[in-house]
């Protein structure tokens, strides 16, 4: 029986935001959560990252690292890593078999997130694994990961509009969901936030007297390296040890910047903050592991360069591709092309992108078309499948709205001939230095890089 087939008994109970059920489940497999040493992460967007920079350091230093993150691209695996490697279908399938085992059929029956995030906590005992670096999988205080008592350090990256429908209306609402990871006692990584975000993560701080480091993003030396200085906490008057106590060497340290995109001067600098605390600790991570860690880092569908065979034409082309399903990270998606597209001879506009998207219904969609779109763009929308997606041509009557001058939209009933149409139709065109992005869902991506 393959994974999917073992957890879709779970798939009906959606979303179902209450930690009693996990609780109960692992007190079940005797608390194995309770084994392993965590770094929490919380955040809208950036927490993937995050984690991956943060896990290929403490592989790289030595220590037995897992890793837990979601959700994924292609398969379950993806999930539940140890030194970078994911899980196998075996070991997946026992751990599976052994949590539905501990349910107690006289209780409500746990989500498909709590038997996975379940399976993979009793991983890591069984593994044995030094330290654990754990993605929130949505919100914070009530999220199935919220079992740690006192995690090594909690980070929070950053906060926006996204899941409202199950985290509250505002920014204020959705930033007390994420401090609700914030334990007594245990230092907080904040990245850069919304000020009425701030204001709850601050307010929660002082409250649960946990130290509060607010690191300046990296500096970018170079397209491919940034420099990244020690914690200066200058912003907030919250009394800690770390300020006084040895840095990592010296007061900054140079490191390769695999990730693209002008955010990771901050993901990567959360990071290295989280890592500089972890040393104030006793572990032993040298300069030299962060930065063969950090140049080892991998963090799939976001922001990466794929190399597309259109069928039509049998040419080779660069496709860049995103998981970009949120007005926030459609803004960094939108910095990050404009970057790279070479202006216009007049006017200093830059050439027209082609997007290939598709969305879920529950997204925002006007907002994310409001970051991404310009004049003279073109627009193919696709279903994500398998997935709850937008209606298509909402979509494009909703682009047309946003961007009247939107260059050229069309419906696609699969991405595979909708990207072969943008590539032959940009080939074609007398500008070809268009650039063809597929983004609008993670789902999508997995869709993409799993048929490919």
């Amino acid at each position: 029986m393959n994974i999917d087939s073992l957890l879709q008994p779970f798939q009906h109970f959606g979303v179902n935001l209450e930690l009693s059920r996990i609780v109960k489940l692992l007190a079940n497999l005797d608390n194995p959560h309770q084994k392993v040493p965590v770094i929490h992460v919380a955040g809208t967007n950036g927490k993937g990252s995050v984690c991956a920079y943060l896990s290929s350091v403490l592989t790289e230093a030595g220590y037995r690292t897992g890793r837990y993150t979601s959700p994924h691209l292609i398969d379950w695996h993806e999930r539940i890593c140890v030194n970078e490697q994911p899980i196998n279908s075996e070991n997946l399938s026992q751990l599976i078999h052994k949590v539905k085992a501990a349910i107690d059929e006289n209780e409500e029956s746990p989500t498909q997130f709590e038997v996975i995030t379940a399976s993979a906590w009793l991983y890591f005992a069984q593994q044995k694994v030094d330290i654990a670096v754990v993605e929130v999988g949505l919100g914070g205080r009530l999220d199935a990961t919220n079992v740690c008592e006192k995690p090594l350090v909690t980070v929070i990256t950053s906060i926006s509009r996204e899941h409202w429908q199950q985290l509250g209306p505002t920014i204020s609402d959705i930033a007390k969901e994420k401090a609700g990871i914030i334990k007594a006692g245990c230092p907080v990584i904040m990245g850069p936030l919304p000020e009425d975000a701030e204001k709850v993560i601050i307010f929660k701080s002082l409250e649960l007297q946990s130290p509060l480091f607010t690191p300046q993003p990296a500096k970018e030396i170079s397209p491919e390296w940034a420099e990244y200085q020690t914690i200066k906490n200058e912003k907030l008057e919250i009394k800690n040890d770390i300020q006084n106590s040895p840095k990592i060497n010296s007061e900054t340290i140079k490191y390769p910047l695999p990730l693209k995109g002008q955010i990771q001067l901050t993901n990567s600098a959360l990071a290295l903050a989280t890592l500089e605390i972890l040393q104030q600790q006793g572990w032993e991570i040298s300069e030299q592991a962060i930065i063969k860690g950090i140049e080892k880092t991998k963090w799939p569908g976001r922001m990466q360069w794929f190399n597309w065979k259109n069928k039509q034409n049998n040419h080779d082309y660069q496709l860049l591709i995103d998981g970009a399903h949120n007005p926030a990270s459609a803004a960094v998606l939108r910095n990050y092309i404009d970057s790279l597209t070479p202006p216009r001879k007049q006017g200093g506009e830059y050439n027209s992108i082609t997007w290939v998207m598709g969305m879920l219904a529950t997204k925002d969609h006007g907002d994310i078309f409001q970051e991404l779109l310009k004049t003279g763009d073109k627009l193919y929308l696709v279903p994500v499948p398998d997935s709850n997606y937008a209606n298509l041509a909402d979509l494009k009557k909703l682009a047309f709205e946003i961007c009247p001058d939107l260059g050229f939209c069309s419906i696609y009933e699969d991405v595979f001939p909708a990207l072969d149409a943008a590539f032959t139709i940009s080939e074609n065109a007398e500008n070809k230095d268009n650039l063809v992005v597929l983004c609008g869902s993670l789902y999508l991506i997995g869709y993409f890089l799993g048929n490919s």
